[in-house]
């Protein structure tokens, strides 16, 4: 593959609606899981789209894109911490740490090319991208299930991250030190 992954303000909104098709990535999620929670899944999936494109077209950075051959083929959310309330009041950690935290929330990945390695070089472009903006530490929620949005927690391992905490819904928390 040639790939390459880009801050999602640097790219036009319309590669994320190539990517996420019509019926936006998992379920109509957009991205709201992480900040909203199961309420994301009890409205109007446009209303999502709609909030995505708002978190998207902000100078505060909200994900990275891997193209193909300029085609948009992964997304992985990558944002500090405090801009994810819902996974704050979930358990997922608090807002006290004196320590500049960002996360990798999500992934999608599109049909054809999963199982190929690359979430594993979005995780690589994340942990580089997050130093780059100062963050100390990254964090991750992977679980291991046959459609993980969240990424497999080998994976993470691999790329140096070490289980720090259990999660909801037979997650670990995973972080790195930047």
């Amino acid at each position: 593959m040639d790939l390459k992954v880009l801050p999602a303000a640097e790219v036009l909104w319309a590669h994320l609606e190539t990517l996420f098709g019509k019926n936006g990535a998992c379920n109509g999620c957009w991205c709201m899981y992480w900040r909203i929670g199961p309420e994301y899944n009890k409205r109007d999936r446009t209303l999502n789209k709609n909030d995505f494109q708002k978190i998207i077209s902000t100078v505060k950075p909200s994900g990275l894109i891997a193209f193909n051959d300029n085609v948009p083929v992964g997304w992985c959310q990558l944002t500090p911490k405090q801009d994810l309330p819902w996974l704050i009041k979930n358990g997922y950690g608090d807002l006290k740490s004196t320590k500049n935290i960002w996360c990798i929330s999500c992934f999608y990945i599109k049909t054809g090319y999963r199982k190929k390695g690359l979430t594993a070089e979005l995780i690589k472009a994340a942990i580089k991208y997050a130093k780059k903006s100062k963050a100390e530490i990254l964090e991750a929620y992977p679980r291991n299930s046959p459609s993980s949005y969240t990424g497999y927690l080998k994976t993470f391992v691999e790329a140096g991250f070490k289980i720090v905490g259990d999660g909801k819904y037979e997650r670990k928390i995973v972080s790195i030190q930047l």
